[in-house]
């Protein structure tokens, strides 16, 4: 089972995601979590990213691509996966799709995970992070609406789109059900 999960900051993707994964095992492939894996292993991709990051700049699509190359080519997404943070925008998107279907492992499902933005900022604030002041949180939810949504209508008939209000277990069930009704 080849997933995708999309959303906004603030919807519960990565809460969602691992609960998922553990539940029908397969890996929770996180494209931060990447890079921090990466970075900490001093891999030669990390020590690209690790200087690309410390000169305050973002990491290149084609960086970030090569280490979801390899991760995706590792014995345990054989059998599928759930891919979180990537793709971002209709670029990626395109790509991703390439390096797939050459491989013959489409996305079967891409799971929308939302929410109202009044939501999304109030669970970003009171998170207590030092980067979510109202300012930056109004500048991600908009970059979100501007280049990731386009996503939705990209992927077209294989998005589920799944209410991301409620207790984390609800939402879980909501998830559930949509992967179950693609069989």
């Amino acid at each position: 089972m080849r997933l995708l999960i999309v959303g906004p900051q603030g919807a519960g993707k990565g809460t969602q995601a691992e609960l998922l994964t553990k539940a029908v095992g397969i890996p929770h492939v996180s494209t931060g979590d990447l890079f921090r894996a990466n970075i900490s292993g001093n891999t030669p991709l990390g020590q690209k990213v690790k200087a690309i990051m410390d000169a305050g700049q973002l990491v290149p699509d084609e960086v970030t691509q090569d280490m979801l190359v390899d991760r995706l080519a590792q014995p345990d997404a054989e059998v599928g996966f759930l891919l979180d943070g990537f793709p971002r925008n209709i670029s990626q998107a395109s790509w991703l799709e390439g390096v797939l279907a050459e491989r013959g492992t489409p996305i079967k499902c891409v799971l929308l995970v939302d929410a109202p933005d009044e939501v999304l900022r109030e669970r970003m604030t009171a998170r207590g992070r030092s980067d979510d002041t109202p300012e930056s949180i109004d500048r991600r939810l908009a970059i979100y609406h501007a280049e990731t949504s386009p996503l939705i209508e990209f992927y077209g008939e294989k998005v589920a789109r799944i209410d991301g209000v409620g207790e984390i277990h609800e939402v879980q069930e909501r998830i559930r059900k949509a992967i179950d009704a693609l069989d």
